[in-house]
């Protein structure tokens, strides 16, 4: 069964999980700060720290929101917790998504695997699942990757 290419650029993300970690930071963020300020006795001081205590819990939960993989003509760019990676096409040898993965991972060239955390099957298993095939169509299409069997 030959998976039809998407149209680049294309940008795959975990979009559930995405959504359920912003709401999730956004109301910690609410209610630490709400509850600095309505509560009596804390100073400006205190209310400023408890404010900017929210302002980092919405920060790390926002770069566990972050990944994402951007396809394009030239190649991939893979953006997980911290760090970012642009491949070109020829470099990517193979798109692996086994049963139990957290994520799908990419061979490389040079013998290596990169993680790439935008594609994860947790929440949302048959869209990852989709999504690591036309990453792999692509992949086959557009570099010198050999086809790999499901």
């Amino acid at each position: 069964m030959s998976t039809p290419l998407p149209e680049l650029p294309v940008t795959f993300r975990p979009t559930v999980t995405r959504a359920v970690l912003l709401s999730l930071g956004t109301a910690l963020f609410v209610v630490i700060t709400a509850g600095a300020w309505l509560t009596h006795g804390f100073s400006a001081g205190d209310r400023a720290t408890f404010t900017g205590a929210g302002l980092v819990v919405f920060g790390v939960i926002w770069m566990l929101a972050r990944p994402r993989i951007v396809a394009t003509e030239d190649g991939v760019t893979v953006v997980n917790l911290v760090t970012t990676r642009r491949l070109a096409w020829a470099q990517i040898v193979r798109v692996n998504l086994r049963a139990g993965d957290p994520w799908v991972r990419l061979d490389l060239s040079d013998g290596t695997t990169l993680p790439a955390m935008g594609i994860q099957p947790g929440i949302a298993k048959e869209r990852a699942v989709a999504d690591a095939r036309a990453l792999r169509a692509l992949t086959e299409a557009h570099g010198t990757a050999r086809p790999a069997a499901d």
